[in-house]
C-alpha cells in the first residue's frame, strides 16, 4: 500500500499514519463502491479487498473499542475480536483484542451467539431505559450493558459512557444509520473510506443513512493498492 496524497509517494506505515490522535476520539471505518453504495448484496464483503482487510485489522488493533449497530452485527454475522500477534505492539498496556460494543434500542440480540459467549474482551451492549426489563437482565449475564437514553439511545451519552470505562477511541463499523446519528450529534471526529473500483447501481445505501448532519473535514491522506483508494477524512477544528 502505498501513499499517493500527501506527496511524495511512498509505502506507509498503516499503524503510524492511524495512529489515534488523542485519547477521545470517534472514528468511521466505512467502504464502498465508486458510485457510494456500501454493500453488495446486502453485505459490505463484496467490495472489499486484501488491502481494505488489511487496514480493517490495524484499525481494530488500535482502537479501545470496536462500535457497531445490531443491525450490522446480524447482517455481517459479527463474533468478537480475536488477538493477533500483530496487534501486541499497538495494545501495550490495553487487554489483547477491543470489545465489540453494540447499539441496540430493542435488546433484539442473539445471546447465545460466539460475539456474547466467546468474547475474550466482554462485549458491551448499549441500549435505552425503554429496552424490555427482562432482556436487559438476560443481556447483563453474558455482556456489559449500558442504558444510554430515554426511548432511543443517545449517542453522545453512549459514547460519553464508554469513555468514562477507558473507552475512548472508538472505531464506529457502522451501519449507516449509526453513521448518521454519530455525524448528526458531532460526535464524529473522522471518517477512514475505502473507495472500491466498482460501479454497483441498485439501492444500496451511502454511507450515512438518517438524519442530515454538516461535518466539515480535511483530506488527511490517500492511500492507493490495486486500484482501492483509502481516504482517511478529519474533522476540521471548531
Amino acid at each position: 500500500m502505498r501513499r499517493i496524497h500527501p506527496g511524495p509517494a511512498g509505502d506507509v506505515d498503516l499503524a503510524a499514519a492511524y495512529a489515534y490522535p488523542r485519547e477521545r476520539w470517534v472514528r468511521l471505518n466505512m467502504v464502498a463502491s465508486a458510485d457510494g453504495g456500501i454493500s453488495v448484496g446486502g453485505l459490505s464483503e463484496g467490495l472489499s479487498s486484501k488491502g481494505d482487510r488489511r487496514l480493517f485489522g490495524v484499525l481494530r488493533g488500535l482502537a479501545d473499542v470496536v462500535l457497531a449497530g445490531a443491525a450490522t452485527v446480524r447482517a455481517e454475522g459479527y463474533g468478537p475480536a480475536r488477538p493477533r500477534a500483530s496487534w501486541e505492539p499497538l495494545r501495550a498496556g490495553r487487554p489483547p483484542a477491543p470489545p465489540i460494543a453494540v447499539i441496540t434500542g430493542r435488546l433484539d440480540l442473539d445471546l447465545t451467539s460466539p460475539l456474547f459467549t466467546e468474547a475474550l474482551a466482554r462485549t458491551v451492549v448499549i441500549t435505552a431505559e425503554t429496552a424490555p426489563a427482562e432482556l436487559r437482565s438476560r443481556a447483563a449475564k453474558v455482556a456489559d450493558v449500558i442504558v444510554a437514553g430515554g426511548d432511543r439511545v443517545d449517542m453522545a451519552l453512549a459514547v460519553a459512557a464508554l469513555g468514562e470505562r477507558g473507552l475512548g477511541r472508538v472505531l464506529c463499523e457502522g451501519g449507516p444509520r449509526i453513521n448518521a446519528q454519530l455525524a448528526a450529534a458531532g460526535l464524529v471526529d473522522e471518517l477512514c473510506l475505502t473507495v472500491s473500483p466498482l460501479l454497483i447501481g441498485g439501492d444500496a445505501a451511502r454511507i450515512l443513512d438518517g438524519p442530515p448532519s454538516h461535518t466539515p473535514t480535511t483530506l488527511s491522506h490517500v492511500l492507493e493498492e490495486d486500484g482501492f483508494l483509502f481516504c482517511k477524512y478529519t474533522r476540521e477544528p471548531r
